[in-house]
């Protein structure tokens, strides 16, 4: 029935090819996010998650179906969505199926930092294909709420692509240029070292990271899957590190986004 709710499934219970690739993704996912679930309750009880970029909170809501709803305590999700008309109708959704752990917020993953509507401290946050730099508020908003646990599948990264564009003319003295002289390496080379950025990033912040693939290439082209943890880790080494690949790809104006308190 939730499936049905979702659009995921025909009234009749068939499927057609993108919801099989939706459902496939998110439930490929949950394989990954259960053991961090499972991981807080039993250190804490009662969690709570955030996901950002919620959209139509098939994640929320299958997380909740298939986790939240059985333990029957005052766990909580958080869906933070900046489309109005999403988060309401997934409050009536929610409201509909019984799912009491759940709210719904219209706030832009940057606003959600400050809010006074979500709780100090956070245990889990997701992002699933937040685009551009709402991947990045969203781990900014995972450092600043101390979350535990943090999974991103990262989606059309252009801010850093835009600066290796912009730079190029300067930088092409340095062989290493060509690795992002032609349009589409530029495009392909910033997605990548966006990623490493943020990966050298959340190492830098004390998080043990794990980057590895969602699902099959045919399913999604946005298939990266970066798995942080929290076991307070050396950070010396990975912020250095960080600082010498914003110099060495002349980044350095991004500073203030990769290096956050």
């Amino acid at each position: 029935e939730l499936l049905k709710a979702l659009h995921i499934l025909t009234r009749d219970g068939k499927m057609n090819q993108d919801s099989r690739r939706k459902l496939k993704q998110v439930y490929h996912l949950y394989q990954f996010i259960e053991p961090l679930l499972e991981d807080v309750r039993k250190d804490k009880g009662a969690l709570t998650l955030v996901d950002h970029g919620a959209g139509k909170s098939y994640l929320g809501f299958i997380l909740y179906d298939l986790f939240f709803k059985q333990h029957q305590d005052t766990s909580h999700i958080f869906g933070i969505e900046t489309r109005e008309e999403l988060v309401a109708h997934s409050r009536d959704l929610a409201q509909q199926l019984g799912f009491a752990g759940m709210s719904f917020l219209n706030l832009s993953v940057a606003d959600s930092i400050v809010s006074d509507r979500l709780p100090a401290q956070v245990d889990v946050v997701t992002a699933l294909h937040a685009c551009n730099t709402a991947t990045d508020d969203a781990i900014r908003f995972a450092l600043a709420k101390r979350a535990r646990h943090i999974v991103l599948v990262p989606c059309c990264q252009a801010e850093v692509a835009a600066v290796l564009r912009k730079k190029k003319g300067v930088a092409l003295k340095n062989t290493l240029t060509e690795l992002w002289r032609h349009p589409i390496h530029t495009r392909e080379f910033g997605s990548h070292a966006t990623n490493v950025l943020r990966c050298l990033q959340l190492e830098a912040h004390g998080y043990q990271v794990t980057v590895t693939e969602l699902v099959g290439w045919e399913h999604s082209m946005k298939n990266e899957l970066i798995i942080a943890s929290y076991h307070d880790l050396p950070r010396q080494k990975p912020a250095q590190r960080l600082k010498e690949m914003l110099t060495l790809l002349g980044l350095e104006e991004l500073d203030g986004r990769f290096f956050t308190e």
